[in-house]
């Protein structure tokens, strides 16, 4: 199995759903399988759960090994703004690691793949279900 997406130029922020529908291989998300991953190890943890519940310990290590260059940090800034998001956007009940994704994809400057119906008509999103 193909773990790790091809590098090329262009980028996303993939939210742990995106990851996950690559891997399980949905063919909506075949567009996507070049495309360069930025995560972060919130969503990591989300993808591990799911490997390690469908696949095993040996796959849910070797795609975090794989994808680890991935992963970006993020500061205090972030979790402020992500946090205002939230807020904001309360009677949507939007996730926490969503909404620090999606504040470091426009940080980044490159779209937030998801597959959430909560984000679908936010800018910056880039929804495929």
């Amino acid at each position: 199995m193909n773990w790790i997406a091809k590098k090329m130029d262009e980028r996303f922020f993939f939210d742990s759903y995106a990851i996950i529908e690559v891997i399980k291989g949905n063919p909506t998300y075949d567009n996507y399988k070049s495309a360069e991953i930025i995560t972060t190890k919130l969503n990591l943890f989300e993808i591990c759960y799911f490997l390690l519940r469908d696949y095993g310990e040996h796959k849910a290590k070797e795609y975090i090994e794989s994808v680890w260059d991935s992963v970006v940090d993020f500061d205090n800034e972030i979790v402020f703004i992500a946090a205002k998001l939230k807020l904001n956007r309360k009677e949507e009940r939007l996730s926490m690691v969503d909404c620090i994704g999606y504040i470091i994809s426009k940080s980044l400057g490159v779209k937030f793949l998801t597959g959430d119906e909560k984000f679908k008509d936010i800018e910056n999103v880039e929804y495929v279900k």
